[in-house]
């Protein structure tokens, strides 16, 4: 259960940034650094998911013994 929080509060913190810093580069005119910035953070976030999906293979697979 823990890790469950932990990975929500991770993809929150990462949306949160996210949101902030192209905010920040929308109004100072650089639209395209931004749809860079708001790229990046889906990739962390994707990264984040796939590390979480990968340790539950593994879980499963150390729990039939594969």
């Amino acid at each position: 259960m823990d890790i469950n929080i932990d990975i929500i509060f991770k993809i929150a913190a990462v949306g949160i940034i996210v949101a902030v810093l192209s905010q920040v580069l929308i109004r100072a005119g650089r639209e395209d650094q931004a749809m860079m910035t708001t790229l990046a953070g889906i990739i962390v976030v994707l990264f984040l998911i796939v590390q979480m999906i990968n340790e539950f293979f593994v879980t499963v697979k150390t729990m039939f013994q594969l």
